[in-house]
């Protein structure tokens, strides 16, 4: 049973002392931290694996890297307060959108997934789809397993009509999105519980008819 405190515990620590130094004398710490979080996304993959085609994916193809890109970063701390993994076929660089894990100490830990940060040409195709017949997205946001786990969309929208519709198009709050995104968040007493890795697995299962059908628009 993987064990999320030495996870939360280093992270907390991580984002007091955010410096190659104080990294370096806790490396053992990360490398504890590291492998429980590890072992939490490869029974994730499996638990996973009878609703997906998650055949010979492992924790590390999916698992992001602790270590920020700076260079064209404000904040040069070096590392990343949080563990995260993107769990879908081919990985963290897959072309499908997958299952997003992010654990981050102080109740931040979340689960998510959809089209954040679009390309232009995604953005498009949704809209397309949705333009043309908006009722099976409908209906997946209407069910109740979607209701319980991400009551809505979450993600930026525009002020206005995006160019092409009409402000009065009956589904343009739809239309207006930048993003579409869904998002769980979990407390640390929830992330601490035995039953973490069950909760993960159910918020996947709320979240597929979503992705199934973003990933469906090519």
């Amino acid at each position: 049973m993987p064990n999320m405190k030495p996870v939360l515990d280093f992270l907390a620590d991580l984002e007091k002392h955010n410096e190659k130094a104080w990294f370096e004398q806790h490396r053992e710490s990360y490398e504890t931290a590291r492998e429980q979080f590890e072992a939490l996304v490869n029974q994730l993959i499996e638990d996973m694996s009878g609703i997906e085609a998650l055949t010979g994916l492992t924790a590390k193809d999916c698992m992001m890297r602790i270590y920020r890109d700076v260079r064209f970063s404000k904040d040069k701390s070096p590392y990343r307060t949080n563990m995260g993994a993107s769990i879908a076929p081919g990985g963290r660089k897959s072309a499908k959108l997958g299952y997003y894990l992010h654990l981050e100490p102080h109740d931040h830990t979340i689960v998510a997934g959809g089209l954040h940060m679009p390309s232009s040409e995604q953005l498009t195709r949704f809209r397309d789809a949705i333009d043309q017949d908006a009722a099976p997205f409908r209906a997946i946001l209407a069910t109740p397993d979607f209701k319980q786990y991400f009551g809505t969309l979450e993600g930026e929208s525009l002020k206005s009509a995006p160019q092409g519709y009409a402000r009065d198009h009956p589904e343009i709050d739809l239309l207006r999105l930048k993003e579409v995104v869904v998002i769980y968040r979990f407390s640390d007493e929830q992330v601490l519980a035995d039953d973490f890795p069950i909760q993960v697995v159910q918020t996947f299962k709320a979240m597929k008819p979503f992705l199934d059908y973003l990933n469906g628009l090519g």
